[in-house]
């Protein structure tokens, strides 16, 4: 069975792009371009991790994972975004990892990979360990 990712990002090119190489890469890509349809979506379409932006209209990108992740605190989430400094955060939310844009592909989908690999006891084990860090995906800065 394929794995879906939910792509969230207002960029119309940055869909197209990163959706044709998740597709590539043999996941099913679910679409949405605002926070609110990103929030619609992840209850309608249940992926498997969730890749998002933090600019989009109607909600932000930390609003619409607030509201996805109240519901389903256990999913991947991938926060991609070109406003700077927003590690603290993403760390605060346990989000999974934080890529700041140009995007760099080969590290993107190496850690969607991992990821998507975890199993749901694995994960929860991950998340809950006091250790726990946000994998800041640039660089290998965390």
């Amino acid at each position: 069975m394929r794995k879906r990712i939910l792509l969230a990002d207002d960029d119309a090119g940055i869909r197209e792009m990163l959706g044709r190489v998740l597709e590539l890469e043999g996941y099913e890509v679910v679409f949405a371009g605002t926070g609110r349809e990103a929030v619609m979506m992840f209850a309608v379409k249940l992926p498997d991790l969730v890749l998002l932006d933090l600019n989009m209209p109607n909600m932000d990108g930390w609003e619409a994972i607030d509201q996805i992740t109240s519901k389903h605190p256990y999913v991947s989430v991938i926060v991609i975004t070109a406003r700077p400094r927003q590690y603290k955060q993403a760390a605060g939310m346990a989000i999974d990892a934080l890529m700041e844009k140009p995007l760099d592909l080969p590290i993107l989908l190496t850690a969607i990979a991992e990821l998507l690999a975890e199993s749901e006891t694995e994960r929860i084990d991950r998340l809950r360990n006091p250790n726990f860090k946000t994998r800041h995906l640039n660089r290998g800065r965390e």
